[in-house]
């Protein structure tokens, strides 16, 4: 079994983006130790509060099962990744303990420790002090390089943010830095993501992650789109045909730049892709700690309360506020390994899945090779590359 992965959830931002459908909030710093000292109690008390909670790990991830402080040797793990949110709020000191009770409780040798970042709390001294607590890779939700574009989102930093911040994080010894843009926000035109793409690739981060803009009636844009009004530019929120267009955009600026396409939405310089991100759409084991974290054992799923307030009372009092909670069933992890491996460009190995789940496939993708939206490669199929932009359509296809 592979080492696994941490996700920390930090739910706090300074403020709402507009398209945002996330279970965050913008609340007073006072909230943040409390907060922290819960997760580190969480980290720290894992094995104890799981049972509790009646989420079970496979044995070599879980232990001897005798009641007793946790041991390390509990879950090795190689990734840590800090989400939120905005977690780069938080205090450096804050950052420290949560790694610290990390190492304290897992057998942790750490070779990827991400923190999630908005341009506008990058500080020398900030980045210094993340650096020395171990964090190696920070991802930036830019989204645009458009400040007309970052003021409709809501977004608190300007193209001239992302320009002093990334200086600074090289200068304190971040050498992996991924930077996300959004296709389709508000006012976007095929001439201002084509420069955001230029300014991107002038800045050569390692990494790059490129999203669609989701509208989600839980967002304010997203309920603006449905029902109406100008106050968030609902109506300058471009086309789905023009959204396509400025992902195969990408694809081919990415490309020219050096950037290998490794998953739907992301792309990596050689060697750069996000090793934690990876075990999610290999369906290696992961465990969430925070309000509203996910987890995954193998033949489990569970997630803690998003509300981070009941989070923090309920581990003080000694309970995991486990909200979700799933047995997966063949059928249902069957799906897992087609959906989420098919997102990754190297595609799945259709024999070894059917040798795993003891099925027949090949029949499912007979359609999808005719329509050219799959190709085969023997038992591997993949994606089409021209097709990625209209994945969610093969997706649906396929689990009918």
């Amino acid at each position: 079994m592979s080492n696994g992965g941490i996700y920390v959830q930090v739910p706090f931002c300074q403020t709402k983006c507009t398209y945002c459908n996330f279970h965050t909030g913008v609340v007073a710093s006072s909230r943040f130790r409390p907060y922290v000292e819960a997760v580190c109690r969480e980290i720290r008390e894992h094995r104890l509060l799981l049972e509790a909670a009646g989420a079970n790990w496979p044995g070599r991830l879980r232990g001897d099962g005798v009641a007793r402080e946790t041991r390390s040797e509990d879950l090795a793990v190689d990734t840590v990744y800090i989400g939120g949110g905005t977690p780069s709020l938080l205090d450096p000191a804050h950052l420290q303990n949560i790694l610290n009770a990390i190492r304290a409780s897992f057998a942790a040798d750490l070779t990827e420790v991400t923190l999630e970042a908005d341009p506008e709390t990058i500080e020398a001294g900030r980045a210094a002090a993340w650096v020395r607590a171990g964090i190696n890779r920070v991802s930036f939700g830019l989204q645009s390089f458009s400040d007309k574009e970052l003021v409709a989102a809501g977004r608190m930093h300007r193209r001239a943010d992302i320009y002093r911040a990334v200086p600074i994080l090289r200068e304190a010894g971040i050498r992996n830095i991924s930077f996300d843009l959004i296709a389709g926000l508000p006012h976007q035109t095929k001439e201002s993501w084509r420069q955001s793409l230029e300014e991107l690739a002038a800045l050569a981060p390692e990494h790059v992650s490129v999203y669609l803009l989701e509208i989600d009636v839980g967002s304010r844009l997203g309920k603006e789109l449905l029902q109406g009004g100008g106050k968030y530019s609902a109506g300058a929120v471009p086309s789905e045909d023009e959204m396509a267009e400025s992902y195969e955009m990408a694809q081919e600026w990415l490309g020219a730049a050096g950037y290998h396409h490794y998953e739907i939405s992301n792309w990596a310089k050689p060697g750069f892709e996000s090793r934690h991100n990876v075990k999610y759409w290999r369906r290696e084991p992961y465990l969430g700690f925070g309000a509203g974290a996910h987890s995954f054992s193998g033949a489990e799923r569970w997630a803690n309360a998003h509300d981070a307030a009941a989070y923090v009372t309920a581990v003080q009092s000694g309970r995991l506020p486990v909200e979700q909670h799933e047995t997966l069933t063949a059928e249902s992890a069957l799906e897992e390994e087609l959906f989420l491996g098919l997102r990754q460009l190297d595609g799945i190995d259709v024999a070894r899945i059917e040798r795993m789940y003891g099925v027949a496939l090949a029949g499912r993708f007979n359609s999808l090779a005719l329509a050219g939206l799959v190709k085969r490669d023997g038992s591997v199929v993949r994606l089409a590359p021209e097709k990625l932009s209209v994945s969610n359509e093969v997706f649906v296809e396929l689990m009918r």
